[in-house]
């Protein structure tokens, strides 16, 4: 468990996983129902695949609260129990619930039953939906499934991109038209796969002192074992 006082986007030199910082897509409904979350409400759980945005929604929701002040509880299948409630989070977010082993799946049945005492949210996030959730105790998938459940897509190749290039222009890199077209042509397309090349890129190219280009890209998966 990881309690998390402070605003989660400063992760190195990665992309802050903010609202502002979230590029919807199709899963603009499921971006308008968190900005919208109050105290009291009812869990939210976020299904999809990998990259599709589950985990940043759910940062960007803590980054929120967090600037607000307030503190809130993040668990997930990494995480060994016990799992301890807290009466003075704001929200409780329980990601990779398709991962939750059976002591984790009764810590996170209990911590569901202390948040509705308490009318704290719950927040959760999985590959799979709810009803598909089959290795879960019934008790915590139907929990799982009786708020508001949202389907999240991975972004269309002009979203991606787009996303990678304002990512870019904020950082300060110049990605090349043949350097973009490189990335979404030969790699995976998920958001996440595409920043976490972005890091590197960015890194080799301040460790190097060279542009970006196809030839350096190149290089470096060659250096690192990649090509």
């Amino acid at each position: 468990m990881r309690q998390i006082p402070l605003a989660i986007g400063a992760l190195g030199a990665g992309p802050e996983r903010t609202f502002e910082t979230f590029v919807p897509g199709s899963n603009g409904q499921a971006l308008l129902h968190m900005l919208a979350l109050r105290q009291g409400a009812a869990p939210v759980y976020l299904w999809g695949p990998a990259g599709s945005g589950k985990t940043h929604l759910l940062h960007a929701l803590v980054d929120r609260l967090a600037r607000q002040g307030a503190r809130c509880g993040w668990f997930s299948g990494d995480d060994a129990t016990p799992w301890a409630f807290d009466e003075g989070w704001s929200a409780v977010v329980i990601d990779t619930c398709d991962t939750l082993g059976a002591e984790q799946q009764q810590a996170a049945f209990s911590l569901f039953v202390e948040a509705a005492t308490h009318g704290t949210p719950v927040l959760a996030a999985g590959r799979l939906p709810p009803v598909d959730l089959t290795a879960l105790r019934e008790d915590l998938r139907s929990r799982l499934g009786w708020g508001h459940v949202f389907g999240l897509v991975p972004l269309s190749d002009v979203e991606a991109r787009s996303a990678l290039r304002r990512e870019a222009d904020r950082r300060g890199v110049f990605l090349s038209d043949d350097v973009m077209d490189h990335l979404l042509t030969r790699f995976a397309r998920d958001l996440k796969h595409l920043m976490a090349l972005l890091d590197q890129l960015d890194e080799f190219s301040l460790a190097t002192k060279r542009t970006i280009t196809v030839p350096m890209l190149k290089q470096m998966l060659a250096e690192e074992g990649g090509a």
